[in-house]
């Protein structure tokens, strides 16, 4: 009997295919390559990638056996934003065409996916494995990108253990320094609703929305600006539209 135990347990364990750094190497650099094909300018070529998925797929299934831990915060945060960002382009594909990521129902809340040995949502990967886990993070809100046209832009390439930090800061920068994102007239200043949806990820530690907004600006908000929130774009980020 301990002989057969121990002849399991050996086909168990050269049977299992163990994590590597290379598997995870693999990923960020297809996803990297996939995204400077499919993406121009901020916006995503859905319907190139619903006539050949095959790229597509194939990340996904990667992303499926990926494990990776918060302890090891650069990886799991890369792996887990390229994710969301690929598992959005996919629910447009399955749905392509249409206006919009609201014309699929459950869109974010609803529809699961099989990712880092989980069934999830989108929702569950940017609110319980992300900010739920990292509550000090909001630069999250910058390079999370929802399909919609509201959303900061997505990026021609994929977010990298050994980059994520200045690409993050870089994403929020631009987004805050942009005047069609941040639109000011007068002493008027409109911001987006995911200010208003998040905003408690923006004013941690008493911070007010404008302080939080200037720690990025080049040119400074007023002290006495009036903030307000301008409706969300859900148009879909299509290179058609």
């Amino acid at each position: 009997m301990k002989h057969l135990r121990l002849v399991y347990l050996v086909i168990l364990v050269l049977g299992s295919h163990p994590i590597l750094a290379s598997d995870f190497s693999m990923f960020f650099s297809k996803a990297d390559a996939f995204f400077k094909e499919n993406i121009k300018d901020g916006r995503v070529d859905y319907e190139a990638i619903a006539k050949n998925p095959k790229t597509l797929d194939e990340l996904i299934g990667m992303a499926k056996e990926l494990r990776t831990s918060s302890s090891n915060v650069a990886e799991y945060q890369a792996f887990w934003i390229n994710s969301y960002n690929l598992l959005v382009i996919k629910g447009i594909v399955n749905n392509y065409p249409l206006k919009s990521p609201l014309d699929v129902k459950g869109f974010f809340d609803k529809i699961q996916y099989q990712v880092g040995g989980q069934s999830l949502t989108l929702n569950d990967i940017e609110n319980n494995l992300l900010r739920k886990v990292f509550p000090n993070e909001s630069r999250f809100h910058f390079v999370l990108v929802c399909a919609g046209l509201g959303c900061p832009p997505i990026i021609s390439k994929a977010y990298k253990p050994d980059t994520l930090d200045a690409q993050m800061e870089e994403q929020t920068k631009l987004a805050i320094n942009n005047p069609d994102f941040i639109r000011i007239k007068g002493k008027k200043v409109g911001i987006s609703q995911l200010f208003e949806w998040y905003a408690e990820d923006f004013t941690h530690g008493g911070k007010s929305m404008l302080q939080y907004i200037n720690q990025y600006r080049n040119e400074k908000l007023n002290n006495d600006a009036k903030l307000y929130y301008y409706p969300y774009d859900w148009r879909l980020n299509d290179t058609k539209i």
